[in-house]
């Protein structure tokens, strides 16, 4: 998908402040028309993502910045697919259960649409991140790290709580998930030398979260009435995030052991 460049009025952090007033203004339909949301509604959640993300931007994380520089060891990127795969198997019970909660119809349909995605397109994405973790050499199963576990749990506990607070926990990463998932892609093949199916459900993911950022955060715009409750969510979700990399970084081999 081609990346777009807007300005924004949130010019205090650039990288986020530029990609969410297109995120926000969602993808073109089949008829060739955007998403609507209410435009109030619409700037506030676009000032909570921003705030909430200011210092907590994935792609800023030292873990993030050695993968792309290419000098994170192999072993880091195997424990890393082992991990991240504990959250990628739980993502669609996650939005099924969403699905399940949100009356509003337009609202629904967004999250099932996202829900299909993960299903099936164009396969199910928990097998083209198999292919990932593959390539990675990372074990087929393993048991999930605290923060792992943290996050994971947050995510299910949120969808059994209010549709608002699920969604708004679910944007704080879609709406940056484009974007890393491109970075990740890039730096595998050129840095790692991974080949295409390797990076496959990371370029898938570079523009499907574009669209999914999109109809999560318009989900969210149809049916929040709190702010205060969009920011509670989307900040916990940005520190458990923020944890996990945390966790990927304190295991980061020493000097001696990368020598041996």
């Amino acid at each position: 998908m081609t990346r777009h460049a807007t300005s924004s009025k949130l010019t205090a952090w650039a990288p986020l402040a530029v990609l969410l007033p297109v995120v926000l203004a969602g993808p073109a339909r089949g008829d060739g028309r955007r998403g609507t949301m209410p435009g109030m509604l619409r700037e506030d959640i676009e000032t909570v993502l921003v705030e909430v993300l200011r210092d907590r931007r994935l792609l800023a994380h030292p873990f993030y910045r050695r993968w792309e520089a290419g000098t994170l060891d192999r072993a880091e990127l195997a424990a890393y697919a082992a991990q991240y795969r504990h959250f990628e198997a739980a993502l669609p019970g996650v939005l099924e259960r969403v699905v399940e909660r949100v009356d509003d119809p337009t609202a629904r349909r967004l999250v099932q649409a996202n829900l299909d995605d993960e299903r099936a397109v164009p396969a199910p994405h928990l097998e083209l991140f198999d292919d990932f973790a593959a390539a990675m050499g990372a074990p087929a199963q393993s048991e999930a790290t605290p923060a792992t576990a943290a996050l994971v749990d947050m995510y299910r506990d949120v969808a059994h709580a209010s549709p608002v607070t699920a969604l708004a926990a679910l944007a704080a990463y879609e709406v940056q998930a484009s974007e890393i998932a491109a970075s990740k892609a890039d730096g595998l093949r050129a840095r790692y030398d991974v080949d295409d199916a390797g990076t496959r459900f990371w370029d898938v993911h570079s523009g499907a979260d574009e669209v999914h950022g999109a109809w999560i955060v318009e989900a969210l715009a149809t049916l929040a009435t709190d702010l205060d409750e969009v920011s509670r969510a989307a900040t916990s979700a940005a520190e458990a995030w923020w944890a996990f990399l945390d966790e990927r970084e304190a295991a980061k081999p020493t000097v001696g052991a990368l020598a041996r």
